[in-house]
């Protein structure tokens, strides 16, 4: 017969208590259900694991085998509930993920911080992508999952939708536009914009709102990432349509961020290869991820 860990636990509490009462306490149940289970045990194996002297059990001498085995199932069962906790902790647990900046600039912090917060020993490997990196760094494996602002189109990846951004006016806090509420495309036309490149996916974004409304634009200060396009606007060099994930957490001391009067939603998604089961760590930043990014977006 084979001893279920239920049944080992039971006789591992009488040998180290020395009566039933002892390992009822020990097992947190009543005193009857383990002198049940003892009896059925012994009764299944027929084989006397216990004797008793001076009121107490003590393991039979023809059971020190079992008693040997007993010991070492229960060391690796600690062993195992020792590994578990650790990975719960997050401690021998690295998560390697990679974002393009519009994301990682301040979606991702929030989630990590919130993340660290459960899994305090958890380490992650962040890396800033470029759209057209993304690729490359699932199919090298370098990392589970890129976070994206775009869809792209490729046979071994997959793109799941993660949130939905939508876009702001940003400008300085002394712009005559500040204390504006909403603002509309055709007012935002009346600017000197800075910009991202047109024919940059994120870009594709901004540039849709002002072609949707068949506006003409003067963007003459182009920059790859909203990051720079913020540093600018700070600076007094411009105004600026970004989306709300590259502005989040930017105090009103810095730029004043402005509802635009037009449907600007977008999506975004997280990439990962089509044969890659995402581990439990990355599915726990996920859900984190998509907090934050729902108050946000």
């Amino acid at each position: 017969m084979m001893l279920t860990l239920r049944q080992i636990e039971i006789v591992r509490a009488i040998a180290v208590s020395g009566s039933m009462a002892g390992a009822a306490k020990l097992l947190n149940v009543a005193q009857p259900g383990i002198s049940r289970a003892m009896k059925h045990i012994e009764a299944s194996l027929g084989l006397k694991l216990f004797v008793r002297r001076a009121g107490r059990y003590t393991p039979a001498p023809e059971a020190t085998g079992v008693f040997r085995q007993i010991n070492e199932i229960h060391r690796k069962v600690d062993d195992l509930g020792y590994v578990l906790s650790k990975l719960n902790s997050g401690e021998d647990v690295e998560l390697h993920l990679g974002s393009v900046p519009s994301i990682a600039n301040a979606m991702v912090p929030n989630a990590v911080a919130q993340m660290r917060r459960e899994m305090p020993d958890i380490a992650l490997n962040i890396e800033l992508l470029k759209i057209e990196e993304a690729i490359d760094y699932l199919l090298l494996q370098r990392g589970e999952l890129v976070l994206m602002s775009y869809e792209l189109l490729h046979p071994a990846l997959t793109f799941t939708r993660l949130a939905h951004g939508s876009l702001k006016f940003v400008v300085p806090p002394d712009h005559p536009c500040a204390s504006y509420k909403s603002i509309t495309v055709e007012e935002i036309a009346n600017y000197s914009l800075i910009g991202i490149d047109p024919n940059d996916p994120y870009g594709r974004i901004m540039a849709e709102l002002f072609e949707r409304a068949n506006l003409d634009v003067h963007v003459p200060i182009k920059a790859r990432f909203g990051s720079t396009v913020i540093s600018l606007v700070e600076r007094h060099v411009g105004v600026a349509v970004l989306d709300s994930f590259s502005v989040a957490g930017i105090g009103s001391d810095r730029l004043r961020t402005i509802p635009i009067e037009a449907e600007t939603r977008f999506p975004v998604y997280y990439a990962t290869r089509n044969d890659w089961t995402l581990s439990s760590s990355a599915e726990k930043f996920l859900r984190y991820l998509r907090a934050t990014m729902k108050e946000h977006g």
